[in-house]
């Protein structure tokens, strides 16, 4: 994505809807500490990175925590998405005008980490007496460094296998076929054309301004490759990871593939709008698809191959450690609240992001509303069988755009798998290099 910042400089140079339960009022359990003990509230400013449907839910809830209590205001500011977020933080960091709580996504929380602009909140989780074991191991351990906690789970996420039921059923099908190879049989069956043109494709995949990198991670890995492994080794360039190019690849060749033009919204509106029968995307984009098809939604299990493939995915919450103390607590307070299981349920509800606590999931308002809206438990349940993304795409310098634009060279260019993933290789393999270098420093 060309708007996004060079991470590489950030790492070298820069020090809703349908909502089942009501959001109820948190004074009794966020006591303020001592230090919040002040004439008047303490402001602290939040920067967010939703917009349309999620967005209204994001503000939802920073009102409501400004109503629970008197000792804490948070101003809510939109920053775009999610690399226009990180590109104005990395500036205003410079600028000594950072905000005091960030959204952060899932690829650039962990270079303001090694930056060191990131508070460390143990201590904060503890004056909160925050239960962490109520969070979703595997959510909350992607925001933990040698025991530290820097960056809470809260918008999180898994691709979901989205599917137009009513097209799936002119052809017989009541859902989407186990593995993409069956799918690539069956999938002409979906293409609709007036004469030479189509009018809806079988699958829409991403672009690179549409975390096609991240969506792909899914099949790569169902075909038995991987971008890296964890010790940033490159491996997207191996005979699996080019099946998996070429299977994508193929798709488009034949005629059942098609790319979004879309970098904002991705291929979900290609999706909602007709254009394409099936897609990969966020389960955060669950509300928007079901809000805006005019077809019956279904949702399912990303495909498998020679095995099963699926990464988690979305944003966290983050302090800056550049606040001042009692700014840094009062933004943990707004992550506690934002954060807990009362709060969790009424986002996913509302988004169809994950919810982030065990309790939550496991409560009676999630059942009652996963009953009545069985996509949304789709990812819930398939969490358990993702993975933590490849070192490449997720701790590289620029690895999310770097992946994104060989994919791209595939899918719009025709170039062989092999040709684009041997450069796409032989970059992360450069840029891997400083963060190696941070890393073995905090070591």
């Amino acid at each position: 994505m060309e708007r996004q910042t060079n991470r590489r400089t950030l790492l070298t140079g820069a020090a809703a809807g349908a909502a089942a339960v009501a959001l109820g009022k948190r004074s009794d359990v966020f006591a303020a500490p001592a230090i919040l003990r002040q004439s008047g509230p303490v402001e602290i400013t939040y920067w967010g990175s939703w917009s349309g449907d999620l967005g209204k839910a994001e503000a939802e809830v920073v009102k409501q925590f400004n109503e629970s209590q008197q000792d804490v205001k948070v101003n809510y500011q939109f920053q775009g998405n999610y690399e226009e977020t990180a590109q104005k933080l990395t500036a205003a960091l410079a600028a000594k005008q950072a905000p005091d709580v960030s959204a952060l996504s899932d690829v650039w929380w962990f270079k303001f980490y090694l930056n060191n602009v990131l508070a460390p909140l143990n201590d904060f989780i503890a004056a909160e007496k925050v239960d962490t074991t109520d969070y979703v191991d595997s959510l909350f351990n992607e925001g933990v460094r040698d025991g530290v906690s820097y960056w809470m789970p809260f918008a999180r996420s898994t691709p979901l296998f989205y599917y137009n039921r009513d097209a799936f059923r002119e052809i017989g099908l009541e859902a989407p076929p186990k593995t993409w190879s069956e799918f690539a049989e069956i999938a002409p069956q979906l293409v609709t054309k007036e004469g030479d043109t189509i009018t809806r494709s079988a699958f829409a995949h991403a672009n690179g301004g549409s975390y096609i990198a991240w969506l792909f991670q899914g099949i790569d890995w169902a075909f038995g490759g991987a971008y890296s492994d964890p010790d940033f080794n490159i491996l997207i360039n191996q005979p699996k990871s080019v099946a998996a190019g070429e299977f994508v690849r193929k798709g488009v060749q034949d005629g059942w593939a098609t790319i979004t033009s879309d970098s904002e919204n991705g291929p979900d509106s290609d999706f909602y709008n007709g254009l394409a029968a099936a897609t990969m995307g966020s389960t955060g984009g669950l509300v928007t698809i079901e809000n805006s098809a005019k077809f019956e939604v279904g949702a399912s299990f990303l495909p498998e191959e020679e095995t099963f493939g699926c990464c988690t995915g979305g944003a966290g919450l983050a302090v800056m450690a550049g606040s001042a103390p009692e700014k840094q607590e009062a933004a943990f307070r707004y992550i506690a609240f934002a954060t807990s299981p009362e709060i969790t349920t009424y986002w996913s509800q509302n988004t169809g992001y994950m919810p982030v606590r065990k309790s939550a999931i496991e409560s009676q308002a999630m059942q009652d509303f996963f009953a009545a809206r069985p996509n949304y438990k789709v990812a819930v349940e398939q969490l358990a069988r993702t993975r933590p993304q490849d070192s490449a795409r997720v701790w590289i310098p620029g690895g999310d755009q770097i992946i994104g634009k060989g994919l791209e060279q595939i899918i719009i260019n025709n170039q062989p798998a092999q040709e684009s993933f041997d450069a796409v290789a032989a970059t992360l393999a450069e840029e891997a290099k400083p963060v190696i270098e941070a890393m073995q420093a905090l070591a």
